[in-house]
């Protein structure tokens, strides 16, 4: 049985690269390049399956794009449900500045999806059996695909009894939250963004979480804020961890390294804190590695403990659980 399904319909194979400086006009002499499969949904897939999940990546691809994104994934042992595509899968590139360790990243659009693409990925959703317990709807939309698709998957998601996750920005993760969900993970951008209002401080952040929760939005809001930690929001009880400080090599996959380990923890029937350090640890750990290569297991059960003594020396310094 299948515990978790992952729907990315913006894919991508990622390249990441480094180069001493970055010039215009002249030859840059690259260091070697390395490619990973991308994409929120996929990303999500990925690190679920090093925790031990069985989880299905479904996904839009086409083109010799899209068959290296394949090729990458059964390197991984992802289990894949490609829905084809007419258009060429997009490529993005990372390139770090060894020089000043600043990371660029160039994100492409995607191709334009068909109609019948996209309906294609809600047909395969609904002939699924048994049906999965989690639905993790995440990423981009590319062109051509209405905003209200992942609303239209947490519509299938009540419909059946599954749990829907969503990872989003927007008018897209506006409109699923109109649906309700049962895990939002914003960022503190998108969550300004759906209340409006600029949160300037850790109380109005978690009253802008807590109200999502009330409102019926979603049962847990998970509010990722990088370096600042994050909370974890439910109808009894606000988590709220710092970061564990590391040396960051690179950004990329970090925010779908901390929605995984969150939702695998959940799964396992842990705390909210023992989940929300997990997702933590997660992110952490998916920092201290190149291009999207994501979290590494040992990484993350190491700084997961780390975070205890972390938070306890950090005590002094307004971060508090109710």
């Amino acid at each position: 049985m299948i515990d978790v399904v992952t729907v990315t319909l913006n894919p991508s194979v990622d390249l990441s690269f480094s180069v001493e400086r970055l010039v215009d006009t002249v030859k840059l002499r690259c260091g070697r390049p390395r490619k990973d499969a991308g994409g929120g949904g996929i990303n999500v897939a990925r690190v679920l399956k090093r925790l031990g999940s069985t989880c299905l990546a479904m996904y839009l691809a086409g083109g010799s794009v899209g068959d290296c994104l394949a090729d990458l994934l059964d390197e991984e042992r992802v289990a894949r449900q490609c829905i084809a595509a007419l258009g060429e899968t997009r490529e993005n590139v990372t390139v770090l500045e060894s020089s000043t360790l600043h990371e660029y990243r160039f994100v492409m659009p995607g191709p334009t999806i068909a109609e019948h693409e996209w309906r294609a990925c809600l047909e395969a959703l609904e002939a699924m059996t048994p049906l999965p317990r989690y639905v993790v709807a995440s990423g981009s939309l590319p062109p051509g695909v209405p905003v209200d698709f992942y609303a239209r998957v947490a519509r299938w998601a009540h419909q059946h009894g599954v749990r829907m996750i969503v990872d989003a920005s927007g008018e897209a993760l506006a409109a699923a939250l109109e649906m309700g969900v049962f895990l939002v993970k914003p960022s503190l951008d998108e969550l300004r963004g759906l209340v409006g209002a600029p949160l300037a401080t850790a109380a109005e952040r978690r009253e802008a979480a807590e109200l999502l929760v009330q409102r019926g939005r979603a049962h847990k809001v998970a509010l990722s804020m990088g370096s600042g930690g994050a909370l974890l929001a439910s109808a009894d009880r606000t988590v709220a961890l710092p970061a564990v400080p590391v040396h960051v090599v690179s950004a990329v996959g970090a925010g779908d390294s901390f929605l995984a380990a969150l939702l695998w923890a959940l799964d396992h029937e842990a705390s909210s804190e023992e989940a929300l350090r997990y997702a933590l640890a997660a992110g952490s750990a998916a920092v201290l590695r190149p291009g999207t290569a994501l979290c590494d297991t040992a990484d993350v059960i190491r700084l997961y403990r780390a975070s205890y003594d972390f938070a306890e020396a950090d005590a002094d310094g307004g971060n508090s659980n109710r």
